[in-house]
C-alpha cells in the first residue's frame, strides 16, 4: 500500500476509534459539568448498552451457558431498550451510591464510582462470561475505496452517530429548559439552586443522559469490535483521556479530544507498533498531567466538594 493511501487508511481508523472515545468522554463531561464527579463507571455503560442489545436481537447463552434467551427484536428496537435500561442504571448508580453519600468529597465520590465499575464488571461477567459477542453490520456492503485506502460502511456510522449526538447535545443545552437548568448547575450551583432548580434532580439525569451517551458508543462498536465483560474498562480510561484532553468542561472540546486521540493511537500503530496502540492513551494523560503540574502546585492542594 502506497504511502499516502496508509495515511488515509490510519486517519480514516483513527476517526472512527476516535469518535468512540468521543461518545465516552461526552458521558465524563455531562456529570463533571453537573456534579464536579468523574465517573469511571462510564465505560461500562458501554460494554452493557453493547451487550444487552446483542441479548435482546439474537440468540444469547448466559450464565455460563446455562440459559439460553431467544428475544430476537428487530435490531433498532432492541438498540432503543438497550439505551432505555442503561439509561435507568446510571439513574440508579446515582441514587443508589452517590445520592446517600451526599456531603461526601469528591475524591469519595470517584472511589465510589471504580467500586461501581468493578460491581458491573463482575455482573456482567456473572451474566455474560468472558465470551466475546458481536453484532450484525448496520449496513451491508463491501468497504469504499478513497484515494487507495478501503473505507468500512460501519465505520460512516460510528462518525455519524457521534456527529448526530453532538448536534443534539447542542440543541438540548441551548434550546431546552431541561438542557439550560443543566448548563445552570454547571455555571454555578449556589445560584441555581437560588433560582429553584433542584440540583439533585440535575445530577440525577445527568447520571441517566451519560450512561445512555456511553450505550449509544458501545452498540455502534459492537459491529467491529466484539464486546465482552471487560471491554469496558479500557474502553473507560480512553474516554477519560479524551475529557481530560478537552478540559473536562467542554462538550465539543471532548469530541475533539477523543478524535485526536484516536488518530494519534492509529498512526503510531501503524507507523511504530501495534503493541503500543494502548500505551499511546496513558503517555497522552501523562503528558497532560505534568504540563499542568506546576499550576496545580502553585495554587495550593484543595479539597474538593461536589455539588450534590
Amino acid at each position: 500500500m502506497a504511502l499516502e493511501s496508509q495515511i488515509v487508511q490510519l486517519l480514516f481508523a483513527g476517526i472512527t476509534v476516535g469518535s468512540i472515545y468521543a461518545l465516552i468522554a461526552l458521558g465524563f463531561v455531562v456529570i463533571h459539568n453537573v456534579t464536579g464527579i468523574i465517573n469511571f463507571a462510564q465505560g461500562e455503560f458501554a460494554m452493557l448498552g453493547a451487550l444487552i442489545t446483542i441479548t435482546l436481537s439474537s440468540n444469547t447463552s448466559l450464565f455460563n451457558r446455562v440459559i439460553k434467551v431467544s428475544f430476537n427484536l428487530p435490531l433498532p428496537i432492541a438498540i432503543i431498550l438497550a439505551v432505555l435500561i442503561v439509561g435507568v442504571l446510571g439513574l440508579l448508580l446515582y441514587q443508589v451510591a452517590i445520592r446517600t453519600a451526599k456531603g461526601a468529597s469528591v475524591v469519595s465520590l470517584i472511589i465510589i464510582t471504580i467500586g461501581a465499575s468493578i460491581a458491573l464488571r463482575g455482573f456482567s461477567l456473572i451474566v455474560w462470561g468472558t465470551d466475546p459477542f458481536s453484532l450484525p453490520t448496520f449496513t451491508k456492503g463491501a468497504p469504499i475505496q478513497f484515494m487507495g485506502a478501503y473505507l468500512i460502511l460501519q465505520n460512516f456510522w460510528v462518525i455519524g452517530t457521534t456527529l448526530v449526538i453532538l448536534v443534539l447535545l447542542y440543541f438540548f443545552f441551548e434550546r431546552t429548559m431541561l438542557g439550560k437548568a443543566l448548563r445552570a448547575c454547571s455555571i454555578n450551583r449556589i445560584a441555581a439552586r437560588l433560582m429553584g432548580i433542584d440540583s439533585n434532580k440535575m445530577a440525577m439525569f445527568s447520571f441517566a443522559l451519560s450512561a445512555a451517551i456511553g450505550a449509544i458508543g458501545g452498540i455502534v462498536i459492537a459491529p467491529s469490535t466484539p464486546m465482552a465483560y471487560e471491554s469496558g474498562e479500557l474502553l473507560g480510561l480512553k474516554g477519560f483521556v479524551a475529557a481530560i484532553m478537552g478540559g473536562m468542561n467542554s462538550v465539543s472540546g471532548a469530541v475533539m479530544g477523543g478524535i485526536v486521540l484516536g488518530v494519534l493511537e492509529a498512526l503510531g500503530a501503524g507507523f511504530i507498533s501495534s503493541a503500543y496502540k494502548d500505551a499511546i492513551a496513558f503517555l497522552v494523560l501523562f503528558v497532560i498531567l505534568a504540563a499542568r503540574l506546576s499550576g496545580l502546585l502553585g495554587q495550593g492542594a484543595k479539597q474538593q466538594e461536589s455539588g450534590l
